[in-house]
C-alpha cells in the first residue's frame, strides 16, 4: 500500500477510483453472495447428514463446491487487492480480514484433504466443515462491517463536502 493512505478511511480518493473503475469489484459483489448461499444450503447439508446418517455424498460435495467458491473469490479478491491497493494480499486496509482468510482456507483444504486420503471419519469430516463454515462467517462479518464502515465515511464526507460549498 502507498504512504499517502488516508488514515480516517480506508481507501484514498485514487484507490477508490481503482476500485469503481475497476470489473473485480462486481465480480466479488456477485460472488461473496453466492458463496454464502451454498454455505448456508451446505450447512443445511452437512447438519442432516449429521442428525439422520443420510445423504453423506451430498454434503461431501456441496463442501466441495464451497470450497472451490472460496478459492475463487480468494483469487479473485487478491487481484482486486493488486489493482485497488497494488498489494496482491494482506494491504493495510484489509490486513486481519486476509489473515482471518488464510485460516479459512487451511479449513477448507484439510476437509479436502481428509476426504480424499481418509484421514477422518464422515463425522469428523463434517465437524471440520462446521468449523470452516463458522471461520468464514466470522471472516464474512469482517468483511461486510469493514465495507459498511466505508460507505459510512464515504458518505459522511459527501455531507461534509455539500456543507462546504453550501
Amino acid at each position: 500500500m502507498s504512504g499517502n493512505q488516508a488514515s480516517s478511511g480506508l481507501y484514498t480518493p485514487e484507490q477508490r477510483a481503482r476500485r469503481d473503475a475497476t470489473k473485480w469489484t462486481l465480480v466479488q459483489g456477485i460472488l461473496a453472495p453466492v458463496q454464502f448461499l451454498v454455505c448456508v444450503i451446505s450447512a443445511a447439508l452437512v447438519l442432516r447428514f449429521l442428525a439422520t446418517g443420510d445423504g453423506l455424498w451430498i454434503a461431501n460435495a456441496s463442501v466441495l463446491v464451497k470450497t472451490a467458491l472460496l478459492l475463487t473469490i480468494m483469487v479473485t479478491g487478491s487481484i482486486w487487492e493488486k489493482v485497488v491497493f497494488d498489494e496482491w494480499l494482506f494491504a493495510k486496509p484489509f490486513f486481519w480480514e486476509d489473515v482471518v482468510s488464510m485460516g479459512v482456507i487451511a479449513l477448507h483444504l484439510l476437509y479436502v484433504a481428509g476426504l480424499f486420503y481418509s484421514w477422518f471419519s464422515p463425522q469428523g469430516l463434517m465437524a471440520i466443515a462446521l468449523v470452516a463454515y463458522a471461520a468464514y462467517i466470522v471472516n464474512a462479518v469482517q468483511f461486510i462491517l469493514k465495507l459498511r464502515a466505508a460507505r459510512l465515511q464515504e458518505r459522511h464526507t459527501q455531507e461534509r463536502m455539500q456543507e462546504v460549498l453550501a
